[in-house]
């Protein structure tokens, strides 16, 4: 999940796993925007890579596409 200190302490993240043969998709969806992303990473990892990467992704976006 995110940091307490870097996000809305009322901020959810949802994450989501599918794997798929060789592949997992990851996905972090924001309950406070509704912000989606997806990462593709190895099934075999360990998932709290997984939800790190995916997290990480969302973190990028919420930034990016934040007002200034």
């Amino acid at each position: 999940m995110i940091e307490k200190d870097r996000a809305d302490p009322r901020r959810d993240v949802f994450i989501e796993i599918v794997t798929l043969g060789n592949y997992a998709k990851v996905i972090a969806i924001d309950s406070a925007t509704g912000t989606e992303v997806s990462v593709t990473c190895p099934a075999n990892a360990p998932r709290a890579s997984m939800e790190a990467a995916a997290v990480n992704k969302l973190e990028y976006i919420l930034r990016k596409n934040a007002p200034e």
